[in-house]
């Protein structure tokens, strides 16, 4: 998913981090208005954002794309359902930014487009996904397997459209770019990462709530409500 370091042109550089800061700075904002209201939340932005900097450590180079992007975990939907998109975007940001600066993975001038893809569409894709499939009555684990496959997904799609836009001043199809793009990243290491994800995902969720139902009342992820609960 890292875009890697001068892949990008100077007009995408400003073009994703314009996109991207606006969300960054909204999830400052739910930071100090959340840790207000729930005293244990700053650790468990803490606890979750070592996660999603770990989740996305470990690249696997995607050859098929000549070392333009690598493929990994992302752990984006999990970040999303406990502690909310917007703030998700955040930990998933400062992740990237940390693995830029010391571990010459993705790239500083890449930020914005690495935000976009994993933070952005990530975590309101694996909310969005959580939330559906709670309305669908599915059990608890379901609902997290869906959040971390779904994130997943629309992370490497992200990418997919950013490296896809590249070739529409080469006169080539964007809409061909990015689909081969996406099918090479799925038919490599992703499609099974994504499955992989979601199953994490979906035992963290059933092992929070068997063990420290608390945490999820608190943070609004479930209601009150074992009847809806089934694992």
């Amino acid at each position: 998913m890292h875009i890697t370091e001068g892949i990008l042109p100077p007009k995408w550089v400003a073009v994703w981090f314009a996109v991207s800061a606006p969300f960054v700075g909204i999830g400052i904002y739910h930071i100090k208005r959340k840790k207000r209201a729930v005293p244990s939340y700053l650790p468990l932005v803490g606890m979750l954002g070592a996660a999603v900097f770990v989740f996305s450590c470990f690249p696997i180079p995607v050859i098929a794309l000549n070392g333009m992007a690598t493929s990994h975990p992302c752990g984006t939907g999990m970040s999303a359902v406990l502690l909310g998109p917007f703030v998700s975007v955040l930990v998933a940001g400062i992740a990237l930014l940390i693995q830029a600066l010391f571990l010459a993975h993705g790239g500083l001038t890449t930020l914005g487009g690495n935000i976009f893809s994993m933070g952005i569409l990530g975590s309101f894709s694996g909310y969005f996904a959580f939330k559906i499939a709670q309305r669908c009555k599915l059990p608890l684990f379901w609902c997290g397997f869906l959040a971390g496959t779904i994130s997943d997904l629309f992370t490497y799609l992200g990418t997919s459209i950013e490296l896809g836009l590249l070739v529409i001043n080469k006169g080539g199809s964007f809409f061909k770019a990015a689909a081969e793009i996406f099918g090479v990243f799925m038919m490599t290491s992703q499609g099974v990462l994504c499955i992989v994800e979601g199953a994490v995902v979906g035992f963290v969720m059933v092992f929070i709530y068997k063990r420290r139902p608390g945490i999820l009342f608190n943070l609004g992820v479930i209601r009150d409500d074992t009847k809806s609960i089934g694992t």
